[in-house]
């Protein structure tokens, strides 16, 4: 008899441990607003040593760090719904900081509830309606504040009156407020939760205690705020720089209306001395939200390892975009440029994938969503126009994956003085051009927020083409458009460029002034 029963243990610890290693894994999803790769020591670089981000260091050598992410569209609104859909932007309906994703297209959560998942998203949302597919949500109300923030609360009463008040910096009540539903949760379910800071986005309010960080430190500076005699075009510049002091919002004293010096130092005609000052401002500011962001994550990774789920968790980091650090002497992000269009991406699970692992697949934000599906056991609904890269993480190859990815800024002007522009980057190169013109009709626009915000809104700017050899000018220091040495090369990304627009349906057929100024300088 007592055979039979250590028989029948051991069967049932057999039984146990087989659910256990086979059981789907939670998914915690992180995403601060704004922080660039180039912030983040584990990509190296010139900030690399500043030591703004251990525990995310540590995040990558225990899992895999990702070199070649990008946004399609680097603005908040857009590039979330591209992460939440899996979709370019003419396909969500998501162009531009006005528009609003449709409830029935918070495709994420949808599919990982069919999956068995209970689904959760706290801190910064900003896709305008109720994140009602959630089984639990606590966001702020657009960008929220950073101190003593408000958030709509899911059982709180009717959208968007369903505010409660908290007391802190935001970045802890949002990591609070996570581990607090992890320690509550339905743990009859794998859990999935977005973890959304809103750090750290400007204006730079950190919290009090990092007051003293970096207050000693000479922050290192990028070479083209000061000296970029053969970057960018008439696109970007103006014909022989007539628009420098009106195209793209700038560190130094350069911009007529958005420079970050005029927000904290007095005036001064020495254009290189407002750029280092205000650069030491912002990046010292912006840093410490950083290392907020950072000790945050080390809080909840702790909380993880103490009730056993770190390894049974897929954990990613990211951020919804870049952000321009001064490089060209641009602040904010929009651009196509590298700091602006790529996104850091960290994924840790150690039950796939090997610590130390660097990769270089060119994936988008419309690829997160599919990946994260088939983690969960599912496969990436059609609907979805982003691949998954879970053969990556297994340390396989990829078939028949891109060579390239589009990119699009649709807002002309709006807000940063950054005009719209397409493009497509390969590994090695990058193709913009610049069309400069609103995809609204002047008629449409007549009376817009926008448009009496900010002088000249609807002026076009010029229609120019830049190409830049990443290999060899990884800092994008040289348009190489007019060099014949790379007309093969432009001429294949074209191509590409035109294929991609078809198959992702981001064509201008519905804005025929748009396509006629790209038809009119295709061949420029």
């Amino acid at each position: 008899m007592r055979y039979l029963v250590l028989a029948v243990q051991l069967l049932f610890a057999t039984l146990l441990f087989a659910q256990k290693s086979h059981q789907k894994p939670n998914i915690i999803f992180i995403m601060s607003d704004d922080h660039a790769a180039h912030a983040i020591g584990a990509y190296g670089g010139r900030l690399s040593k500043l030591g703004m981000t251990p525990n995310l260091d540590e995040m990558a050598s225990d899992g895999m760090l990702f070199q070649n992410v990008f946004c399609n569209n680097s603005i908040c609104t857009p590039s979330r719904a591209s992460i939440i859909t899996g979709q370019y932007p003419q396909t969500n309906g998501v162009l531009d900081l006005d528009h609003k994703l449709d409830t029935d297209k918070q495709y994420l959560p949808i599919e990982l509830k069919k999956l068995g998942y209970s689904t959760a998203v706290f801190g910064k949302w900003h896709l305008k309606n109720e994140p009602i597919n959630f089984d639990y949500y606590k966001v702020l109300p657009s960008q929220g504040k950073y101190n003593n923030p408000v958030f709509l609360e899911k059982g709180k009463g009717e959208w968007p009156s369903n505010k409660v008040e908290t007391e802190g910096h935001s970045s802890d009540v949002i990591t609070s407020s996570v581990i607090e539903h992890i320690k509550n949760r339905d743990q009859s379910k794998p859990f999935f939760v977005m973890h959304h800071f809103k750090a750290p986005h400007g204006f730079f309010h950190y919290a009090p205690r990092y007051e003293s960080y970096l207050a000693d430190t000479e922050i290192p500076e990028p070479a083209s705020m000061y000296y970029q005699p053969n970057w960018g075009s008439e696109g970007s510049r103006g014909k022989n720089d007539s628009l420098r002091n009106y195209i793209g919002s700038s560190t130094s004293n350069r911009h007529f209306d958005i420079n970050y010096y005029s927000n904290y130092f007095q005036k001064t005609d020495d254009q290189q001395q407002s750029a280092h000052e205000a650069y030491q401002h912002y990046l010292k500011a912006y840093l410490r939200l950083v290392k907020g962001v950072d000790d945050n994550i080390g809080k909840l990774i702790a909380y993880l390892k103490q009730e056993g789920l770190y390894d049974n968790t897929v954990i990613v980091y990211t951020s919804d975009q870049g952000m321009m650090l001064g490089e060209h002497d641009f602040q904010d992000k929009r651009w196509m440029y590298e700091e602006s269009m790529r996104m850091p991406f960290i994924m840790h699970y150690p039950k796939m994938i090997e610590p130390g692992k660097v990769n270089d697949l060119l994936v988008n934000n419309t690829d997160f969503a599919p990946t994260l599906i088939e983690l969960a056991g599912g496969s990436a609904p059609k609907y979805m126009q982003g691949k998954s890269f879970i053969n990556t993480l297994q340390g396989k190859d990829e078939l028949g994956w891109r060579t390239a990815t589009y990119y699009r800024y649709w807002m002309h002007i709006i807000h940063h003085y950054v005009p719209a522009h397409i493009g497509i980057r390969s590994k090695n190169y990058k193709l913009m051009f610049f069309y400069g013109k609103h995809y609204l009709p002047e008629e449409e626009h007549e009376g817009h927020y926008w448009k009496k915000r900010y002088d000249g809104e609807e002026r076009e700017t010029p229609h120019t083409w830049e190409f830049y050899d990443l290999s060899n000018d990884p800092q994008e220091l040289n348009n190489r458009y007019n060099d014949t040495a790379y007309s093969e090369i432009i001429a294949e990304l074209k191509a590409e460029m035109l294929k991609q627009r078809e198959e992702l349906n981001e064509t201008d057929k519905d804005y025929p002034e748009i396509q006629a100024i790209i038809e009119k300088h295709w061949n420029d």
